[in-house]
């Protein structure tokens, strides 16, 4: 019998809800199934929680239009969820390390739901942050995930597994084409009563009802605990090293940038090249597409070639990228060809930065992986605002993108000198007389 069948029969894997088959007699083929029904329904759920997430980045500006807000009362509209769903990612990370990934995932998605209904009989500003609060847990996906899916894959297929659950980020141009294109399509007298932007967070609510549901009776009933019974401190002695913070850096990067510029793209292109808000959804989706599209891709590549080389070309392709973006006034067309770029290394170097939290922190996905997510969302939070701001600051907007070429230049240098320093410990060793 191979390793992999080995290593999962010895954690005692769980059967599929309602399957009566015993542990003795399921065949490689069966695990493989019950692994693959982790990837397939949490993959599906976390693109929509992701859109859930994000939800206020295009519907903050028919919002705005109803109840007069102002610029300032928006972004915090925008990014208080985004600020919730990063502060909880290494407990919610621990959560599923301990309690299993399905029980974690299942329960969020639940409870996310009520937040999202009661957004349509929102009428304040006050109101309207409350809600976004509490939605806000819907970005702890990727931590509860990432716990879940790295239990279930083998070491040699992680980066691949992890990958195609990263690319549910796509779930941004769901809300980023979707929701303008039903705003447009639907009668003036509305939907059931609802009128305009109202209409969208009831149709959220039912599908993570649905979705919830669906998982929970169609994965393995009983889950693998990587964390059950070992101390927390335990759990959280990774994260006294420096390497984890390294990875968090990156993940600022190719994440927190990427959730940031989902938030800020569709404003820029309305008020800075003139489009309708539908226009600036579908040209904001030329880089989503790709930044989480190709996060399977990234980690394929991770698994068979290493993720070293590919955060390299990551690095190189963004500072060259981005550099044009933040230093001229471009035409639309060349700066959505960049921009695709740019998407298109976030996507590849999302995954690389994952595939190294398994090889080196194998039973501590949850908290390395928790921290790691929770400082990149946290990075997206941040970078929210601080696009605005720069691009109030300099009159241009387009140069709040030199924020981005230069945590892309940090990063490299730093990435190099950590690979320079383990080369020489390296080769230190070697040379050591036995």
């Amino acid at each position: 019998m191979n390793s992999t069948l080995e290593s999962a029969r010895s954690a005692s894997p769980p059967l599929a809800s309602g399957t009566s088959v015993t542990d003795v007699n399921l065949t490689e083929r069966a695990y493989d199934r019950l692994r693959r029904s982790v990837l397939l329904f949490s993959s599906a759920n976390f693109t929509l929680l992701f859109a859930v997430w994000l939800m206020f980045g295009v519907l903050s500006i028919p919002i705005q239009k109803e109840l007069g807000l102002s610029d300032m009362q928006v972004g915090w509209l925008t990014a208080l969820p985004i600020l919730n769903g990063a502060i909880w990612r290494l407990n919610f990370g621990i959560l599923a390390d301990r309690l299993g990934g399905r029980r974690v995932f299942t329960a969020l998605m639940l409870f996310t739901a009520v937040p999202v209904f009661l957004v349509t009989f929102a009428h304040s500003f006050t109101q309207l942050l409350v809600a976004a609060f509490f939605i806000g847990f819907a970005g702890n996906a990727f931590s509860v995930g990432v716990s879940w899916n790295s239990a279930w894959f083998p070491k040699e297929r992680q980066g691949g597994a992890l990958g195609l659950f990263g690319a549910g980020n796509v779930g941004a141009s769901i809300t980023k084409i979707g929701a303008p294109l039903l705003l447009a399509a639907l009668p003036a007298a509305g939907l059931l009563g609802l009128v305009g932007w109202r209409v969208i967070p009831p149709i959220y609510a039912v599908l993570l009802l649905m979705g919830a549901l669906w998982m929970w009776f169609r994965t393995p009933s009983t889950d693998h605990k990587p964390g059950q019974g070992r101390p927390m401190s335990e759990l959280l002695l990774p994260l006294r090293r420096v390497q984890v913070w390294r990875f968090s850096l990156y993940y600022v990067v190719v994440f927190g940038a990427y959730v940031a510029l989902s938030n800020w793209l569709p404003k820029f292109f309305v008020s800075t090249y003139g489009v309708s808000l539908s226009e600036a959804g579908l040209i904001t989706a030329l880089f989503i597409f790709p930044a989480s599209l190709l996060r399977p891709v990234g980690g394929v590549l991770s698994d068979r070639m290493g993720a070293r080389g590919l955060m390299y070309g990551t690095f190189f392709v963004m500072i060259l990228a981005s550099a044009p973006m933040a230093a001229f006034p471009l035409p639309l067309w060349v700066f959505a060809a960049l921009l695709f770029v740019v998407g298109v290394a976030m996507g590849i170097g999302k995954a690389a930065v994952f595939r190294f939290i398994p090889t080196y922190y194998p039973r501590e996905v949850g908290s390395v992986g928790g921290l790691v997510g929770a400082l990149g969302a946290l990075g997206g939070f941040a970078l929210t605002p601080a696009f605005a701001y720069i691009g109030a600051l300099t009159h241009a907007k387009h140069t709040a993108l030199a924020l981005l070429c230069l945590l892309s230049l940090v990063s490299l240098v730093w990435f190099h000198l950590s690979v320079l320093g383990m080369k020489r410990r390296a080769n230190q060793l070697l040379t050591v007389p036995n």
